[in-house]
């Protein structure tokens, strides 16, 4: 399946996770339209400024690849600078949140994975 640009589905979430300001979701493909248990398929943009806030991931991963722009990733424990080029892990009831704390938008692609259900026969 090929899904261009210009048929994406696009939306703005204001303080998206309690951030400050407004991201932009540009969604390459949605949930339903995976046969494995995904959630989210996207490229975010955030003005300098923004950030998505604190949030938990229980039962899925969640993987941040930076496309454009550097910013700040809050782990929970340590904060680090994140750029273009890098990539994010978090999964297994981890928290994370994400600034952009510089002068141009801060863009990453976000993919979320389910865990399987249990079978519980």
């Amino acid at each position: 399946m090929i899904r261009r640009k210009d048929d994406m589905h696009c939306e703005i979430r204001d303080n998206m996770r309690g951030g400050a300001g407004s991201v932009s979701l540009r969604h390459f493909f949605h949930a339903d339209e995976f046969t494995a248990p995904v959630r989210l398929c996207a490229s975010l943009s955030i003005p300098p400024g923004a950030g998505i806030g604190s949030h938990q991931h229980l039962k899925e991963d969640e993987v941040y690849y930076i496309t454009r722009g550097t910013g700040i990733l809050d782990d929970g424990e340590t904060q680090s600078r994140v750029c273009a080029g890098d990539a994010i892990l978090t999964g297994r009831g981890e928290s994370h949140a994400i600034r952009n704390d510089g002068n141009e938008t801060l863009e990453f692609i976000a993919f979320i994975a389910c865990y399987p259900e249990e079978d519980k026969a």
